[in-house]
């Protein structure tokens, strides 16, 4: 009989299916993921295996369905390399364009075999054949909507429900693509393409010796419009309460303060704003929710508030799956900036998500006089509510924010 003729499974495919595996049976971020398994990869290899890694998490619920369709097994059933090799094979032969059937078919193989399953790989062979021929068919047989998208039920219903059918079909469809590469010019001379937000420059990548020396800031133009409706200016007293990694505090004029939680991110926090010669801010280690007392008659506040991040899933694959709504909090957060701003002194309340309920609920909530921000920046204007801004990906192709702008009696 004669020898196997071995075959090579290439860096790029080893390395997303390692992120692959780290994601959903360790919990791992896919970013952090990435970085460990890419380490050593040429540009090449690591464009490729980002591609992979990243389309595999986020297509994951159609994959899933997919596999678990036409191997007519439970995924859950099966060992978590398998899983994991299964799901990057099924993304490339679904999703990847130039890439040859086989290559995806033999290396997922292999990649079951490399994990000292042989018992596995009869299997993996078969199942791997099977999406060859049916899994582009399966998925576009599938109605449009969460599962063909690969978004979670809740998801898509709290964007039926805040957008209408279409809109949140869109915007699905929309945060399923790359995004495009914006970076903030800092200081210096960039080459790329103005865009509708002062300061935002696309470009084709983030120059890493220009961010290393603090010329630039990778920062989507809806974030960077979070930083200007803040509309500081020098000899105010500006609080930013949710700072970290330091993008927003960075675009503010005056005396600023700002607060992070916690203790590595702060310190990552004045770093971030040494480099980007913002030196001038202070760093405060603290809970925005028990602020020291002398923290107070700050003339504006900027609460860009955690939460669900629904406007950033393309920009984070995983998030998806991990999401979490989060109104209670976003609200104390609001209300103490509220509390250490002077009377008649503006709060900016901003969200990386689309959903009403940690947005204009949160707002409506406060009770604060709400100043109208679409007078000053009219192509962003909220839909529903023209007196706040929310950028959506599928209409201004920049991350999705909510802003609002509030003013204490």
């Amino acid at each position: 009989m004669a020898a196997r003729t071995p075959v090579t499974i290439s860096p790029a495919r080893r390395a997303a299916y390692q992120v692959v595996l780290r994601v959903f049976e360790d919990g791992a971020y896919a970013d952090r993921a990435f970085a460990t398994a890419a380490e050593g990869l040429d540009a090449r290899d690591r464009a490729l295996a980002q591609q992979i890694a990243y389309g595999t998490v986020q297509r994951a619920r159609t994959l899933d369905h997919g596999i678990e369709t036409l191997a007519r097994r439970p995924l859950r059933k099966l060992d978590p390399p398998v899983r994991a090799a299964l799901r990057t094979g099924a993304y490339q032969l679904a999703f990847l364009s130039g890439v040859a059937d086989y290559a995806a078919v033999n290396e997922t193989v292999e990649l079951v075999r490399a994990a000292g399953l042989e018992r596995a790989v009869a299997f993996t062979n078969a199942v791997m054949r099977r999406l060859a021929g049916g899994l582009v068919e399966l998925i576009e047989g599938l109605p449009e909507g969460p599962l063909r998208l690969s978004y979670p039920d809740w998801i898509w219903e709290v964007w039926r429900r805040d957008l209408g059918r279409e809109q949140a079909l869109a915007l699905m469809q929309a945060q399923n693509e790359p995004p495009e590469t914006v970076v903030r010019l800092v200081r210096g001379e960039l080459d790329g393409e103005p865009t509708d937000v002062p300061g935002a420059v696309r470009v084709a990548r983030v120059d890493e010796q220009a961010l290393a020396e603090g010329r630039i800031w990778p920062q989507s133009r809806g974030s960077m419009l979070a930083g200007l409706a803040v509309g500081s200016r020098e000899g105010e007293r500006v609080l930013d309460l949710c700072a970290a990694p330091g993008g927003k505090a960075s675009q503010l004029s005056g005396d600023v303060v700002a607060v992070e939680k916690h203790q590595g991110r702060a310190r990552e926090l004045a770093e971030n704003l040494r480099r980007l010669g913002r030196g001038d801010i202070e760093v405060v280690h603290a809970d925005a929710l028990e602020l020291p007392e002398e923290l107070a008659g700050f003339d504006r506040a900027l609460v860009d508030a955690p939460c669900s991040g629904l406007g950033v899933l393309d920009y984070r694959p995983d998030l998806r799956w991990r999401a979490e709504p989060l109104p209670d909090l976003q609200l104390a957060l609001l209300r103490a900036a509220a509390e250490r701003v002077v009377p008649g002194g503006t709060i900016v309340y901003s969200a990386c998500t689309i959903n009403a309920d940690e947005n204009e609920a949160v707002v409506d909530a406060a009770g604060l006089e709400v100043e109208d921000l679409a007078a000053e920046w009219p192509a962003f204007r909220h839909p529903k509510r023209p007196e706040f801004l929310l950028t959506l990906p599928h209409v201004h192709h920049t991350a999705g924010f909510f802003i609002a702008r509030l003013r204490r009696p």
